[in-house]
């Protein structure tokens, strides 16, 4: 149950990220168009030290299961894509994310130097906050490592602790409403594909609309409330069926 629960919170994990912000454009090229793309640059920027807690959050419990890899995977192509290198600069977060996922002695440092940079910024406390929250849901549950960990982020970004249990409860809801599917050939047709097609096929278009379903990290949409969580709901779709399909084969 906890694997389904798992790939159901992956559509979910990218959609509220900037719910309540829906029109702020946080970063973009233009922003980082000087920037000079080094490991310490990158590292010491306000995107670098949100990888670091990223890091820290995924393997609070112990490790970084699949679903958190492949999320991770989809937030280094989306940060990297406003930097002026962006497979050098994917390259260095994935350095940085492999640096700091097994330190602990350094969470609130690093929290600290996030919030110095982003100066009192709401929007980016709830794009960074929210994300790691949601981040800690994926399993299914929050590990009691991961909880405290969150707390001490949260305390350093100054984050408003009404907004972060309102957030937290939320996703305690979320999965005790989900329901998995159970038609395997449903599965097939919500992602566009037959049982004919090989899991390469099959990853493909399910990556297809998963990017389809997400604001990323960098950018919101400009939609309201109703479309986002029609969306996300699609997205949980589109994960129980990604995993029905893995399991039967």
């Amino acid at each position: 149950m906890g694997n389904i629960i798992a790939l159901l919170l992956l559509g979910a994990v990218f959609y509220y990220i900037f719910k309540s912000y829906s029109k702020y454009t946080a970063y973009s090229k233009e922003e980082f168009k000087n920037f000079s793309v080094s490991h310490d640059a990158i590292k010491n920027s306000e995107l670098g030290l949100f990888v670091a807690l990223v890091a820290k959050i995924s393997k609070a419990d112990g490790h970084v299961d699949a679903l958190e890899a492949q999320l991770i995977g989809i937030m280094f192509d989306d940060i990297s894509a406003v930097f002026p290198e962006p497979e050098k600069t994917k390259e260095i977060l994935k350095q940085i994310f492999d640096e700091e996922k097994n330190r602990l002695d350094d969470v609130e440092d690093i929290a600290h130097a996030l919030a110095a940079s982003i100066r009192g910024d709401k929007s980016k406390q709830q794009q960074f906050m929210g994300f790691l929250i949601q981040l800690a849901f994926v399993d299914g549950e929050v590990s009691k490592n991961e909880e405290e960990l969150l707390g001490v982020i949260a305390g350093a970004l100054n984050f408003d602790p009404k907004v972060y249990h309102a957030i937290f409860d939320q996703f305690e809801q979320m999965i005790k409403n989900i329901k998995p599917k159970e038609n395997i050939e449903d599965a097939y047709k919500l992602l566009g594909v037959s049982a004919d097609d090989d899991m390469a096929t099959i990853k493909k278009a399910y990556r297809k609309l998963i990017r389809e379903y997400h604001p990323d990290i960098i950018k919101s949409q400009n939609k309201g409330e109703e479309y986002l969580k029609k969306a996300t709901l699609k997205t949980q779709e589109i994960n129980a069926a990604y995993e029905m399909i893995k399991k039967t084969r």
